[in-house]
This record gives structure tokens, C-alpha cells and sequence, in this order.
């Protein structure tokens, strides 16, 4: 049996699963760094420029989210399961399912973001110059798709095998190569010439195809604990269902986190423009929670795949609470940080009264609830480890709905941010309950239902 491997089964937990999230953890820092930086340097171009990033923005995040978080969970957990079984031959197989997907998925993104997505900026709002940044920004960065989308799925890939620090080395290594450029092709510094807003785009691009190569290197050399075939193998549905069944699931909770936190911005918008501007500032915490858990999900899921393949459930099961019990620990510390001092964060966004006492009121309410958020999302970070992932969809719709419908009749019958405040904090506390109960419950160990035979 490889090291890792046996370091994913027989390492003590706490400190293992503490090892191997700290490089994912200090990736999520300077990847939420890049965008920062990026928005700094766009932002001197004008408004125009800065409201056309901001409409391609959420359009982007939902991109990585799948990309990295759910497809790449996929990826991850077929290629832990089966390493934690013994079965490497299926594990490389895996990895040549994972690039046909990849391309498949990376293809149909660029298609149709091209297609459609002037069109959906304009629905956004875009109009004049922002709505041409947006346009200009977003046909070079969705071009890019598949390349960006094989940079997170050979992350993935190799995080899967228990090595969260060679993709963690490689995306810090990368920032430190797009922070310069991106200005670089902006503002057309030296010989490089002046692009604008499709400077920091086609900066971003590079990042992606020079990371992508990286990875393949690195896959294809052997370092690593897989070997997949130089050239592709002829491809069965077995392999990439394992990926597909985990992956395809964990996108409909992706996107349920952007539908609940768009669907509550809406309603603030019947309450009032403060409303409004209060939640934005105050749900972007809750925003910046998801990668955090993520840095320590994808080192839970790698064990408890590893673990779920080797048919050692009483591990899976320890790593999973103790995954929880972190997430949990680490994003209720925030929240109530938050609800203690809301001024420290939302002053960081702006000083109108009325925004800094919406905001406020939303972190005294929801802040406390967002322990709860963390510890069901690390829950089903491991869940996608296990390969069950119909519980976490099943929480991840019960909060859409409980945010959506619960929302809508707080603000009909009661009226004002109060009511819609105290849903949202319900929301994201079922969602942590209802994944404990889940996992708890043995959904993990049930048996599947085999599929109905043709008459």
C-alpha cells in the first residue's frame, strides 16, 4: 500500500485531517486574495469597467463552486474509494473518465456562456459601457473553461490520492505569477501592451492553462501514487457514473447555496433598499465561509473515501464528527465575532447608517446559526467521501425552501428585516441539523436499491 494512503487510514485524525487542511485553508486565502487584487486594479479603469467585472463575477464563482467544489468532490471521492480498496488499475481508469468529463462539461460552459451570457448581463442590469466590459471580460474568461475546468479536476485528482500540497503549491506559486501580470496587461506597463479589462482576463487565463499543464505533468510523470496510460484508454459508463453520481448531485447543493442567498436578497429588496445593502454586506461572511470549509472537506473526504473503499467505517464515521466538529467550532467562532462586533466587517464595505444597522441586525441573528452552517457543510463534504450524497441534497433544498417560502411569508404577514433575518438563521440551522441526523442515521451503510431490470 502506498504511504499516503495508509496515512489517509491508520494517521490519527485530528491531527491528520488538521495536516492536510492547512495548505487547502492558506489556498482559499489567496485565492480570495486574487480576486480582491484583481477588482483593485480593474477599479481604475472606471465604473464602467468595475460594474462589468461585478456582473461577471457571481456567474464566475458558480463556475469554480462546481468546477472545484462539486464535480471536483466527484473526482476526489471515486478516486479515494478506490485507492482505499486496493484497486489503483481503477484509479487511473478514473482519472482519464475524469478529463473526458472535464472537456465534455468545459466545452458546453464556453458555448454557452458566449451564447447567452451578454444577454444575461443585460438582465442583470448591464447596460452602455458596463454591459460591453462585462461582455469583453466574460468571452475571454468562459473561453477558458476548459482549461480552468481540468485545473480543478486534476486538483482534485491528486488531492484524492491524500496530497493536498503539491495543488496547494502550485495555486500560491500561480497568484504569485497573476498578482504582476494582472496589472501588467491592464494598464499596458513595459512591453506589454494596454489591454484593459481584457488584460486582467486574459491574465487569468494564463494562470489557468500554465496551472493546468502543471498538474498534467505531474499526474502523467508517475511521481504520484497514480500512473495513469499515456494515451487514453477506451472508456466504460462504470467509472465515470462513480464520478458523475457524487459530482452531478454536489452541483444542485452548490447551486442552492447562490439560490438561497439570492432568493433572501430579493426579499430584502421588498423590505427596502437598506434591507438590501444591510444583507449584502452582512451575507458576504457567510460567502467567504464556504471555501473556508471547503479547505478542511476536501482532506475529510479524502479519508473517509479512503476509508469507505477499505471497508473501515468506524474511522469514516470518527473522521467525519471530528471534520465537523471543526468546521463547526472554527465558523461559529466567526459568527459570533461577528454578532459581538458587526462594525469591524461591515465598515469594511462602507459607513452609510442605514446598511451599518440592517447589517448589523443581520449578524446578531444569523451569525450565531452559522456554526451550524459549517459543520453540515464539512458533513457533506464527507458525504461526497462516502459516495451518498442524497441527504445532503435533500438538506440543501429543505434550506432553499424553508429561506424561500419561510422568507417570503415572514416579510408578507410581518414585514421588515426581523422576521426575514430570523428565517434565514432557521434555514442554516435545519441545514446543520438535518445533515447530522442524515449521517447519524447509517444513510452512509444503507444498502443501494438495485436498478430495475427491462421487461
Amino acid at each position: 500500500m502506498d504511504p499516503r494512503t495508509k496515512l489517509l487510514l491508520e494517521a490519527p485524525v485530528t491531527r491528520t485531517i488538521v495536516k492536510l487542511a492547512l495548505p487547502n485553508v492558506a489556498v482559499m486565502v489567496v485565492q480570495a486574495s486574487i480576486g480582491l487584487i484583481e477588482t483593485y486594479f480593474v477599479a481604475k479603469l472606471g465604473l464602467d469597467a468595475l460594474a462589468g467585472m461585478a456582473l461577471v463575477f457571481p456567474l464566475f464563482m458558480l463556475l469554480q463552486m462546481v468546477s472545484a467544489g462539486a464535480m471536483g468532490g466527484g473526482i476526489l471521492s471515486a478516486i479515494a474509494r478506490a485507492l482505499g480498496a486496493g484497486n489503483r488499475e481503477r484509479a487511473n481508469e478514473l482519472v482519464w473518465s475524469a478529463v473526458a468529463i472535464t472537456v465534455t462539461l468545459g466545452t458546453i460552459t464556453t458555448v454557452l456562456a458566449l451564447a447567452f451570457g451578454p444577454k444575461l448581463y443585460a438582465l442583470m442590469g448591464g447596460t452602455g459601457g458596463s454591459l460591453a466590459a462585462a461582455a469583453t471580460y466574460s468571452t475571454i474568461v468562459f473561453a477558458c473553461a476548459v482549461p480552468l475546468w481540468l485545473f480543478n479536476s486534476f486538483a482534485a485528482v491528486i488531492r484524492g490520492t491524500g496530497n493536498m500540497f503539491f495543488p496547494a503549491s502550485v495555486v500560491i506559486a500561480g497568484a504569485c505569477f497573476l498578482v504582476p501580470l494582472s496589472p501588467l496587461l491592464i494598464f499596458g506597463l513595459g512591453p506589454f501592451p494596454h489591454l484593459g479589462i481584457a488584460g486582467g482576463a486574459v491574465a487569468v487565463l494564463l494562470y489557468y492553462v500554465v496551472g493546468c499543464t502543471i498538474f498534467a505533468v505531474y499526474i502523467w510523470s508517475g511521481r504520484g501514487v497514480l500512473k495513469p496510460s499515456r494515451l487514453p484508454p477506451r472508456l466504460t459508463w462504470a467509472p465515470m457514473r462513480e464520478i458523475l453520481r457524487v459530482g452531478a448531485i454536489s452541483s444542485i447543493v452548490s447551486l442552492s447555496t447562490n439560490v438561497s442567498i439570492g432568493v433572501a436578497t430579493g426579499l430584502a429588496g421588498v423590505v427596502g433598499p437598506a434591507a438590501v445593502a444591510g444583507y449584502g454586506t452582512g451575507a458576504r461572511l457567510e460567502y467567504l465561509l464556504v471555501p473556508l470549509v471547503f479547505g478542511l472537506g476536501a482532506p475529510v473526504a479524502a479519508m473517509v473515501g479512503t476509508c469507505i473503499g477499505a471497508g473501515n467505517r468506524e474511522r469514516a464515521m470518527r473522521v467525519a464528527w471530528t471534520g465537523a466538529a471543526i468546521a463547526g467550532g472554527i465558523t461559529e467562532a466567526i459568527g459570533l465575532a461577528a454578532a459581538l462586533f458587526p462594525h469591524a466587517w461591515l465598515t469594511l464595505f462602507g459607513s452609510d447608517r442605514a446598511m451599518l444597522e440592517t447589517g448589523t441586525l443581520y449578524l446578531r441573528i444569523v451569525g450565531p446559526a452559522y456554526g451550524f452552517f459549517g459543520g453540515g457543510l464539512a458533513l457533506y463534504f464527507a458525504s461526497q467521501g462516502a459516495g451518498r450524497m442524497g441527504w445532503p441534497m435533500a438538506a440543501a433544498v429543505l434550506r432553499v425552501v424553508i429561506a424561500a417560502g419561510g422568507g417570503w411569508l415572514a416579510v408578507a404577514w410581518l414585514g421588515g428585516s426581523t422576521a426575514l433575518f430570523v428565517v434565514i438563521a432557521a434555514a442554516l440551522v435545519t441545514y446543520g441539523f438535518a445533515n447530522v441526523a442524515a449521517v447519524a442515521g447509517g444513510v452512509w451503510f444503507k444498502e443501494r436499491k438495485p436498478a430495475a431490470k427491462a421487461a
